[in-house]
């Protein structure tokens, strides 16, 4: 994609066209070209419709052009409806004419070989040139449902957005745009857009989602993304969006290796660090769904939920054996149902039966079938509750009959309570045969239905999370000026000397150079101590021999000295040493890791997490911006699956959470500060019990100026 972006006014043009060119024509039923005409047709498009077929007089009774050429000057958005060999000429024609927009359907372009690809680049130039909006190659086209303009050739309904909140869909994938519509109309959810993206010649999902921010029409924004070509300008919008109290959902393929080399070839996109891009997006307040029904799941709580949800869930479900399994998926997913009992909740104790105990998840048996109002009584009573944020039904349906007992107390219900919290409904029987009408009563109500509860624990749950996250950032307070070699790998002396100035607390050591200044070293910090060569060619040491610990007294320091040296001669001939680190032996401890690295697309990231076999084989680490606060760094330490290791664990004392948060700070922030520091990695640090602090025994560092 050129660097030239499409303005605000150019972008309007593509989506509310007064003029459509349709090139490449066809009366052919399944054609391209006849599948967007009737697209039009069928909803209603009160535009100028211009036709171009050079093997046609007229089609449906609409006169045809000949070619481009014969266009008026300054139509909004011609539709390429053509094959791939006559895109590049079409696209300079269509500049001639001044047109606004061009959607090119064709494939094998960027994603076809170095052929398409510079054919793509050609494009793009023009378009930037021109001041063309061009939407794809490679895309489905888009869909208008605000104004009813249909410029896709898949068969699209006539569904205009009314007065609903609008959802807008952004989606590099036109198959999965469609798909995600077919899902959001299901429910009865409006979309104000939907637009595919496909190879982004020369606009971008940025592009669209900087329109839609402004959009009046929509509230909330669904991406399906498989790399962001912009990735700063995207926080830049994902923060603008969370001031405008817009929320963004994100579905991004990506995070296994095959899925990242399939993006390669699916839409040009070069693979990325899903971790990473998740770390940052995740920050600034995008909602990342897992897999696409999750996604379809969170677009329609945060579509249709009268507030939005909060933390804190409380369940009414009629089935004891599902209330333990409730317990058991929420506390898998992570959505927190604080516990209630008779004691603590007197309200709802006076609501229920007595054979009903106050818990969460309620029971409420099948007491309201011959007692249908103590779903009022019950909602009225959590609604009271501060403890919760959102209230979830999760009820046996069964058939038609059962639900004509159950739906309407539960409907007048929600319409008596007026609620200020988010209330979902979910079945327990998936299949069952509902009345639509229930369904759309409860929509009208601003409650979403869900097929099962599951669904809903998941999609809630990573929206509450979401929304609970911290955003508030840490300054960076660190010199700007420090002594950084011009490139390369710094050797570990150099590195604790630059950490040592930006707080970053290592152990007392000395470089020396002769066995007599390593004795002197010795005496002045104390036994024992370790020695470890010291070279930039040498970022590996112990797989040299150049680490040796453990030296307890004179003789043995001698004695290493000269194994080490020997070592380093064998296992290296002709490496020459900068001298040798001797430090004191620090203590035991736990061992974690911490580094961090600057992202070429998305900037300075941090990880932390337990080190040796945790980070290698069970990966129990957290990435994390650089910027975070203490206190949120210490949430996420928390987080990992082991994190029990740091709070005391099996008698052994509660460790020093917050120094080893420190420390993560002051990484990201010489990070931040120091662009050219590519990557740091402190492996390991080992932290000590509360109040006693941690230290990175090791330091690697590389710089690129």
């Amino acid at each position: 994609m050129t660097s030239a972006r499409p303005s605000a006014a150019a972008i309007e043009r593509l989506l509310r066209p007064r003029s459509v060119a349709v090139v490449g024509a066809s009366p052919t039923p399944g054609a391209l070209g006849a599948s967007v005409i009737a697209n039009l047709e069928r909803s209603g498009y009160s535009g100028t419709l211009h036709l171009v077929n050079p093997k046609r007089d007229q089609i449906g009774g609409r006169r045809c052009l000949k070619s481009v050429e014969d266009l008026p000057l300054g139509v909004d958005v011609a539709v390429l409806a053509i094959p791939r060999a006559a895109v590049l000429e079409t696209t300079r024609a269509l500049t001639a004419r001044q047109v606004g927009a061009a959607i090119i359907f064709s494939s094998g372009f960027a994603e076809g070989g170095e052929a398409g690809l510079a054919e793509q680049r050609e494009i793009a130039r023009l378009a930037a040139e021109s001041g063309m909006v061009i939407e794809g190659p490679n895309c489905l086209g888009l869909v208008n449902y605000v104004d009813g303009i249909a410029l896709t050739f898949v068969e699209t309904p006539a569904v205009a957005l009314g007065d609903r909140p609008g959802i807008g869909i952004v989606s590099q994938s036109g198959a999965l745009a469609a798909v995600i519509g077919v899902t959001l109309m299901s429910r009865e959810l409006g979309i104000s857009y939907s637009i595919s993206t496909g190879n982004e010649a020369a606009s971008g999902t940025e592009d669209y989602v900087a329109y839609l921010l402004d959009d009046a029409r929509t509230s909330v924004i669904g991406l399906i993304v498989e790399q962001f070509r912009e990735p700063k300008r995207f926080l830049e919008l994902a923060q603008r969006a969370r001031e405008l109290r817009k929320s963004i959902v994100l579905l991004h393929p990506g995070r296994s290796v095959a899925a990242r080399q399939s993006a390669a070839t699916h839409t040009g996109a070069l693979a990325g660090d899903h971790a990473v891009m998740r770390a940052h997006v995740e920050h600034q307040g995008v909602i990342v769904a897992e897999t696409l029904e999750e996604f379809g799941d969170i677009l329609e709580l945060t579509s249709r939920c009268r507030v939005s949800p909060r933390r804190g869930s409380v369940v009414l479900t009629e089935s004891g054996a599902f209330k333990a399994l409730t317990l058991d998926i929420c506390e898998q997913v992570g959505l927190e149902l604080p516990p209630l009992t008779d004691a603590t909740a007197p309200q709802l104790r006076a609501a229920l039966p007595d054979i009903v105990p106050a818990s969460n998840p309620v029971d409420l048996t099948a007491q309201a079938l011959v007692d249908p109002d103590l779903y009022r009584r019950t909602l009225a009573a959590l609604l009271q509750d501060e403890r919760f944020g959102t209230v979830i039904f999760g009820i046996i349906q069964t058939d038609p009959k059962t639900a004509q007992l159950k739906f309407p107390p539960i409907i007048r219900a929600i319409t008596d309570s007026s609620p200020h919290k988010a209330l979902i409904f979910a079945g327990l029987d998936e299949g069952a045969a509902v009345p639509a009408e229930y369904l759309r009563e409860l929509r009208s109500l601003q409650v979403p239905y869900f097929p099962t509860p599951e669904r809903a624990y998941r999609a809630l749950a990573r929206l509450i999370a979401s929304t609970e996250r911290h955003i508030e950032t840490s300054p960076a307070a660190l010199p700007r000026s420090l002594d950084l070699p011009s490139h390369g790998i710094v050797a570990e002396y150099r590195a604790k000397a630059l950490l040592t100035v930006a707080g970053i607390p290592v152990p007392a050591g000395r470089l020396v150079s002769t066995l007599e200044e390593a004795q002197c070293a010795a005496a002045a910090l104390g036994f024992p101590v370790v020695l470890k060569a010291q070279s930039a060619d040498l970022p590996h040491k112990s797989d040299a021999g150049g680490v040796v610990l453990g030296l307890s007294d004179a003789p043995s320091l001698a004695q290493g000295w000269e194994r080490l040296h020997v070592d380093i001669a064998r296992n290296r001939p002709g490496l020459v040493l900068d001298g040798v680190l001797i430090e004191a032996m620090g203590r035991r401890g736990v061992e974690l890791i911490i580094g961090g690295r600057h992202d070429p697309e998305w900037g300075p990231i941090v990880l932390a997490g337990f080190g040796g076999v945790q980070a290698e084989i069970l990966q129990d680490v957290r990435l994390l911006v650089p910027d975070l606060p203490v206190k949120a760094i210490v949430d996420e330490l928390h987080g990992l699956k082991s994190g029990a290791l740091l709070r005391g664990f099996r008698g052994s004392p509660a460790l020093d959470v917050v120094a080893v948060a420190e420390i993560v700070r002051r990484v990201g922030a010489l990070l931040r500060a120091q662009p050219s520091i590519q990557e740091i990695d402190l492996n390991p640090v080992v932290v000590y019990p509360v109040g006693q602090g941690a230290v990175a025994l090791d330091a690697l560092m590389q710089i690129d100026q």
